[in-house]
């Protein structure tokens, strides 16, 4: 019998059928490698197991926590780090979220500007590392720190007299709350808060991150001595500025600041924007002085110039009249142009006070007269019913909700009045009676029977004419 089979030997047919059979085998074996490795991996592909621990806390009764992990973008983080390692979460109780938290705080986290403190706060609350109730360290063993996702540290303890345990500062309540095979939940009574946080927060808050520096413009030659002028002393950081409030404002019915030499400078180290946005939004919230703000933001644009004023290292109060005292405004007082600024400006006191600086200024001094950004008029204030009150007359106004907001440089009180300077009310006054002389003084009429009379006298000629 022939050896080849259609021109292929014995010995070559042999070693191709077994190379194939290898060579299935070894791609058998690697795929279920493939697959087993694909299987075991949570977020190579970006998909996780559905009895994940990350999965968990998404539909645990820790909704707070799990709505501030998906506004903060790290859900693809945590499964990253889920797929790495086992995890330890510590939940704080919803109520810790919603009611014993800082409102300011809250908004401040909040804001899209803020993200990464908000990132650095969730990842503080989770440790790479799997920790269970059973191995909390003991009373003898003292602190034991960890290290967080984000790097800082944690303190786990035990204390000595009640043994409860620990997390910083925040007591654990609800231990091993939820248990999954890549991590565990732990309850905790309270927010943990990280010191870089806390300082940030601060640091806006307090405004202690301003660095005020005077702008350094081209040198000056005396020409007396055809030398270098001498610098002048510099000017300590969070002085007032050196020219006068008025001397900021441009001509006009602006307030637009003319560029003037102080701590803020032209570099505007003040973020003066920011703090009228907090405090028209605070009055938003406030309620009740909607048309105040309305007036602000869309019918003028004193939001934006009172944001460059303060911007430029100026200090303002803002006397805002209520909603029910705006509605009482006539449409002659606002029908004349540049009418709504001119009121707002007697307003505005280029000063910082607060509801107690003025409380004991009209009971020491009886009254006190504050300028006004509108010039020259001043607003009266004295002490009445325990309060301030502000002009006199049926014009004047109550201080009715104190220290709305306060920031150290915008302070806003709230009034209970729209309040004009003394010599408008005096022309609008006397406009009246002029008008009343002007009716008066009209072309007399004689009576039918004086008239009749006068022509008989006159038949009879005692009467040369009848006038």
């Amino acid at each position: 019998m022939d050896c080849h089979i259609y021109g292929v030997s014995r010995l070559v047919l042999f070693s191709l059928i077994l190379f194939l059979s290898l060579s299935s085998t070894t791609t058998t074996t690697t795929v279920t490698a493939i697959a087993g490795k694909s299987s075991s991996s949570t977020t190579g592909t970006g998909q996780i197991n559905s009895n994940s621990v990350l999965v968990a806390l998404l539909d645990s009764h820790y909704t707070e926590l799990a709505e501030l992990v998906e506004k903060a973008l790290l859900l693809q983080t945590l499964e990253e780090a889920v797929g790495k390692h086992n995890i330890t979460i510590f939940a704080p109780r919803n109520e810790a979220l919603e009611r014993q938290l800082d409102p300011e705080f809250k908004r401040f986290l909040l804001e899209p500007g803020n993200l990464k403190s908000l990132q650095t706060l969730l990842m503080f609350h989770i440790i790479p590392k799997r920790i269970g109730s059973h191995e909390w360290p003991a009373k003898k063993s003292g602190s034991v720190k960890h290290t967080t996702l984000w790097n800082d540290n944690l303190h786990l303890t035990t204390t000595k007299g009640s043994e409860k345990k620990l997390v910083d500062s925040a007591e654990m309540v609800r231990p091993d709350d939820v248990i999954r095979p890549d991590g565990v939940i732990h309850g905790i009574e309270r927010l943990l808060i990280p010191q870089s946080v806390q300082q940030d927060f601060n640091r806006r808050r307090n405004l202690r991150s301003i660095s005020a520096v005077l702008p350094e413009g081209a040198p000056e030659v005396d020409p007396r001595t055809h030398r270098l002028k001498k610098p002048a002393a510099p000017v300590p950081v969070g002085s007032p500025p050196v020219l006068p409030i008025y001397d900021a404002i441009a001509p006009g019915p602006s307030l637009a600041p003319a560029p003037a030499p102080g701590p803020g400078g032209p570099h505007h180290h003040f973020d003066g924007e920011s703090q009228v946005k907090d405090f028209i939004q605070t009055l938003l919230h406030y309620g009740g002085y909607n048309e105040m703000a309305d007036i602000l933001v869309n019918l003028t644009s004193l939001a934006t110039e009172m944001g460059k004023l303060v911007s430029e290292g100026y200090v303002i109060t803002v006397l805002a009249p209520n909603d029910e005292a705006m509605a009482k405004l006539t449409v002659d007082q606002l029908s004349e142009p540049g009418a709504v600024e001119q009121i707002i400006y007697y307003h505005i006191i280029p000063e910082y006070q607060t509801e107690e600086s003025m409380y004991n200024a009209v009971r020491r001094f009886g009254k006190v007269r504050y300028d006004t950004l509108r010039l020259p008029h001043k607003v009266e204030a004295k002490e009445a019913d325990g309060s301030v009150k502000f002009g006199a007359g049926d014009g004047a106004a109550y201080l009715f909700d104190p220290d709305i907001y306060t920031d150290g440089r915008i302070s806003v009180q709230g009034v209970d009045g729209v309040l004009f300077p003394e010599e408008v009310k005096k022309e609008s006054t006397e406009k009246k009676p002029v008008t009343a002389v002007k009716k008066v003084v009209a072309k007399p009429r004689r009576g039918k029977l004086l008239e009749v009379a006068c022509r008989v006298f006159g038949a009879f000629g005692q009467f040369n004419s009848c006038q």
